[in-house]
């Protein structure tokens, strides 16, 4: 499974070259998930960095079953359309064309953030509202997913030892 995490700050290179961390693409098993990316432009206008293997399961895994033909038709299209096979130099960087970084609004300071099974990349000025936007949301959300956690490994414990 992946597990892409942290926050990676990086500015794009008069060649509109972007270095992606050795840390983070560590943090991916080439064998399994290819040594290669897709750019996509994903939910909400983000510029998304799917290793190669994991987007096409997600694309041929398609629109939900419960979808219109003609939504499943436009998935499908939207999909292949706005997605762009990159690969990394071997200094780890990858070339980000105008196109893309025209529709997800993308300037020169970004932040690279690991969201479980892909990598985002933001403006960092846009990360850092997003964060002071979302922090104490989160911060409740953490404390209620511990206290879930705790309390079910407390059942565990009592389980045990009534057995």
């Amino acid at each position: 499974m992946l597990m892409l995490t942290g926050e990676y700050e990086h500015t794009l290179d008069e060649k509109n070259r972007l270095f992606i961390s050795n840390r983070l693409r560590c943090l991916i098993d080439s064998d399994r998930y290819g040594r290669d990316f897709f750019l996509v432009l994903g939910p909400n206008g983000i510029l998304s960095l799917y290793p190669e293997k994991y987007f096409q399961q997600i694309v041929l895994a398609g629109a939900p079953g419960k979808a219109a033909p003609d939504e499943a038709v436009s998935f499908e299209r939207l999909s292949f359309a706005l997605a762009s096979k990159v690969e990394l130099d071997r200094q780890g960087r990858l070339l980000l064309n105008d196109k893309l970084r025209k529709r997800a609004n993308l300037g020169t300071n970004l932040t690279l953030v690991g969201i479980r099974d892909h990598i985002e990349l933001w403006n960092s000025d846009d990360w850092e509202r997003y964060l002071q936007d979302n922090l104490t949301q989160y911060q409740q959300q953490m404390m209620q997913a511990r206290q879930t956690v705790l309390h079910k490994q407390s059942r565990e414990i009592d389980f045990r030892e009534d057995a």
